[in-house]
């Protein structure tokens, strides 16, 4: 069940991504994606994440958002871990596609913006962007991956993870309402 919980979490960041900042209308407008084209976008998800958070644990010097990166990090490298388990119980290899590959530019647009601002700037530009992502990833999640994932053991465990990206955004909504002026 846990890991179950994780690759659902991975692969709801992943539509999450997809639907905001890839592919507007995603739902609507994209050919549909296959269990292994799901699973490469919610590594490359997870990945993002980690490199957004790797990133704040570096540039910010406030303890709330040092302990929410710290958690993004481990939480999305433990979906990771378990999505690997599972493709590999599977049979399953994630396949690139356009969207893990537009996620991964936009991922360095991204970056690339975190890393340009310093102190109090960084701080409200890393928080708003995760509570973005996290809106996106949950939309993704049961909109379009949870619909579109044809294997049952990847789709529970996509519905399994919508708590805890709910969890993550409502954290992230908190930390930002610090951050607003």
């Amino acid at each position: 069940m846990k890991m179950l919980k994780t690759l659902t979490t991975c692969a709801a960041a992943s539509v999450a991504l997809i639907h905001t900042q890839t592919l507007p209308g995603f739902a609507q407008q994209t050919a549909k994606l296959g269990d292994d084209e799901i699973a490469s976008v919610a590594v490359v998800a997870n990945k993002n994440d980690i490199g957004f958070a790797r990133i704040a644990e570096k540039k910010s010097k406030n303890a709330d958002i040092l302990q929410f990166a710290k958690t993004m990090a481990s939480d999305h490298q433990s979906v990771i871990d378990q999505a690997v388990a599972l493709v590999t119980k599977l049979k399953v290899t994630p396949k690139d596609n356009a969207v893990s590959k537009k996620m991964t530019a936009d991922a360095k647009k991204t970056e690339k913006m975190l890393n340009s601002k310093s102190g109090a700037a960084f701080n409200k530009a890393y928080i708003d962007n995760e509570v973005v992502y996290h809106k996106a990833v949950i939309s993704a999640v049961e909109t379009v991956l949870i619909p579109q994932a044809r294997n049952a053991e990847l789709k529970s465990l996509l519905q399994a993870v919508v708590p805890t990206l709910k969890a993550h955004l409502e954290h992230a909504d908190m930390l930002q309402s610090k951050f607003t002026k």
